[in-house]
């Protein structure tokens, strides 16, 4: 008895810290496109973004452009950089960058939302003795990068409130975030 109340007692507690948090479910997203083609994606990004944008919402994504009320072109950057040196001049810690561009255009060719860019980094431990280990992690880092891209992409795409904007109700913009600073020495 005393157990159940305590339990009770503790989740009574936990869902008051979660709500007074701010949390909040996604919810249906009400796009202004009911049909939109994705142009120009790798197949896991267009994947992705197909089964969130179609699960989401009432908006079907079509494969032919001419369907289409919105035309969302796409294109990914992936590289790596040196981020520490250890005493002998080896590198010991890699940084990841992955970036997904995109536009999105109306049918008729009006910029819904300009060129813009989400720019996502990583930092990954590196040691030759595990060279396979560390290019599978590196593999999976890239794919929760292109996951952390598609889930704030969906978001932008709410963004757009019209298919045909008045001047200055366009989306604005996004500029990449800036990459990492510099190591502490």
């Amino acid at each position: 008895m005393i157990r159940r109340s305590f339990l009770a007692l503790a989740f009574a507690c936990g869902a008051l810290l979660v709500s007074g948090c701010g949390f909040q479910l996604r919810g249906q997203q009400n796009y202004a496109f009911k049909r939109l083609a994705i142009v120009g994606a790798p197949a896991p990004v267009a994947a992705r973004l197909t089964r969130m944008v179609q699960g989401g919402s009432d908006t079907v994504v079509v494969s032919n452009p001419a369907d289409a009320d919105a035309v969302l072109s796409l294109s990914e950057g992936r590289g790596s950089s040196v981020l520490t040196l250890n005493s002998l001049g080896v590198a010991q810690e890699y940084q990841l960058n992955y970036s997904l561009s995109y536009t999105l255009v109306g049918v008729d060719g009006t910029v819904l939302i300009p060129s813009s860019a989400i720019g996502l980094n990583r930092a990954m431990t590196y040691s030759d003795q595990y060279s396979l280990a560390k290019a599978q992690e590196s593999d999976l880092l890239y794919a929760d990068m292109e996951n952390d891209a598609v889930d704030q992409l969906t978001r932008r795409l709410a963004a757009v409130h019209s298919l045909h904007p008045a001047p200055g109700e366009q989306a604005p913009a996004v500029a990449p975030r800036a990459p990492l600073p510099p190591p502490p020495l």
